[in-house]
């Protein structure tokens, strides 16, 4: 019998997490394909009644007797995001995120998030980690899976629209798993941030050329990967950056993992539409009022929407795990013109955050806390 009852767990700063390799855009990339396999066998839990909630939100009221009391000023969220993945992972944990658009007034980033990964046997900790880089990168790298799957492999052209932070891990996982990208067409808001993402493009990827775009419709034609990657404010779709069918060329592949909007030309049965995770949009459907793509901005949601609103067959949507599993095709033709929802799950920081825990206990990277080495209470 096991009487040891001491726990320490590690703890890994955002520079530790560099050590242990979160930026290893390759490996993130098939970590998350793996995790898809999972997913679609159902080895996985989320929160939420169909267990498959994407977490659980504190939001504010306008108005409040308490002065203390947070604003819900644009993209002001805390939030709790829990999952247990199975397969080789076997972990649980939960990612706390907390985000205030305010902060960038102090130097900070908009977002500030950490994860806790736990055994999911005791619930003990194994590690507490900034989950910034984290959380970027296994957000870049769905758009990465959908396009090894979904793109056509000789694509060449990224056209990107929000060259922030989600921007450059997207891009980064598109040239990972498409080697022959050369150029990138790209608009932002600022020309600081445009200038920002060109040095970032030109240190990590010299071989690619990049284009400066003034128009929406500019970012679209003539790329054969199109990712929408601008954050802004939620609740009228019309407001939503836009996808046009006239502006796409035959052939494209477009990951949305941000606000988007597109016409009827797009809505057409010929344009193949994918969700990185069918439950998910589910329960986002039955958890936000209707229509619920004013909520969540995302085009999954607008695709559920057509679904209730008897626009759309709910069996034309297809799931990124039964394609990554090879239960539903991948790209069919060097023509289809194919359009991916990503809305990013807990189980993704779950298996991103567990292999790189396991290599920073192989190299002794961070610092070992103690629990306990007796608990107080038993």
């Amino acid at each position: 019998m096991n009487n040891n009852t001491k726990i320490d767990f590690v703890y890994l700063s955002e520079q530790d997490m560099i050590r242990a390799g979160v930026t290893d855009m390759a490996a993130c990339v098939d970590t998350m394909e793996e995790m898809f396999r999972l997913l679609h066998i159902g080895d996985y839990r989320m929160a939420g009644p169909n267990n498959d909630s994407h977490g659980a939100m504190i939001t504010f009221p306008e108005e409040s007797p308490f002065p203390t009391m947070p604003k819900p000023t644009a993209d002001r969220r805390m939030m709790a995001m829990p999952a247990y993945l199975g397969g080789n992972f076997g972990t649980s944990g939960v990612k706390w995120y907390g985000s205030n658009i305010a902060n960038r007034e102090k130097g900070l980033p908009r977002s500030i998030l950490m994860f806790t990964l736990t055994d999911p046997d005791t619930a003990a900790p194994l590690a507490y980690m900034s989950a910034n880089l984290l959380s970027a990168y296994r957000t870049g790298a769905v758009p990465g899976v959908g396009a090894r799957h979904l793109a056509r492999r000789d694509s060449r052209v990224i056209g990107l629209l929000g060259p922030g932070v989600m921007g450059r891990t997207s891009v980064a996982a598109f040239i990972e798993t498409c080697p022959d990208i050369n150029t990138i067409k790209v608009k932002g808001r600022s020309e600081k941030s445009v200038n920002e993402f060109i040095a970032w493009a030109k240190e990590h990827y010299p071989q690619v050329s990049t284009q400066v775009v003034d128009s929406v419709e500019m970012v679209v034609r003539d790329s054969d990967i199109v990712t929408y990657c601008a954050s802004g404010e939620v609740g009228n779709p019309d407001d939503y950056p836009m996808v046009r069918r006239e502006w796409v060329k035959p052939g494209a592949f477009l990951a949305m993992p941000a606000p988007c909007n597109f016409d009827a030309g797009m809505e057409a049965p010929d344009v193949r539409k994918v969700l990185d995770d069918t439950g998910l949009y589910e329960a986002w459907y039955e958890e936000v009022p209707k229509p619920a793509h004013n909520c969540i901005p995302l085009i999954g949601l607008k695709f559920m929407d057509m679904i209730h609103a008897g626009m759309l067959e709910a069996g034309a949507l297809e799931d990124l795990g039964a394609i990554v599993s090879g239960d539903s095709p991948g790209r069919k033709n060097d023509d289809e013109i194919i359009m991916m929802s990503v809305g990013g799950m807990p189980v993704e920081d779950v298996a991103w955050a567990t292999v790189i825990y396991r290599r920073a206990v192989e190299q002794g990277i961070g610092v070992k806390l103690n629990l306990w080495d007796e608990p107080a209470l038993k």
